[in-house]
């Protein structure tokens, strides 16, 4: 028998007990951030972690935000401009990017592709931050 358990991030998907693999194609999208990015795609929470494959369409991208969890970025196509915690970077396939807890952080797809990204955070907390107060 498998018993759901209701995720933290309204939309996510909750692993059961005993379910141990998600094709992440067939598990439905949600938005990454609903009032401060433009970032979607299928998200999963287990216990103590949660994963999600994102897309952010070509030129758009997540205002200043931050969350109370830490959070691990993997750029898989595209390039991106990032700052986090005031350090600006351009993020290209292959580059991880780590967010500590209650970090500001943004990140904004170049005007030439979308950008996909794999992207891992612990489930103390949701998936969705808080945007950050301008400054």
């Amino acid at each position: 028998m498998n018993e759901q358990v209701a995720p933290r991030t309204p939309g996510a998907r909750r692993a059961g007990k005993g379910e141990f693999f998600f094709e992440l194609a067939k598990v439905d999208p949600i938005k990454g951030g609903p009032d401060y990015s433009s970032v979607f795609g299928p998200c999963i929470e287990g216990e103590r972690m949660m994963v999600a494959l994102m897309r952010m369409p070509a030129g758009t991208g997540a205002e200043p935000h931050f969350h109370p969890n830490e959070q691990w970025i993997f750029v898989l196509e595209g390039t991106a401009e990032a700052v986090v915690g005031g350090r600006h970077k351009r993020v290209t396939p292959g580059l991880a990017v780590y967010i500590p807890a209650n970090t500001v952080h943004q990140m904004r797809a170049t005007p030439d592709a979308d950008v996909l990204f794999f992207t891992c955070k612990d489930a103390a907390y949701g998936l969705h931050g808080m945007r950050a107060a301008a400054e």
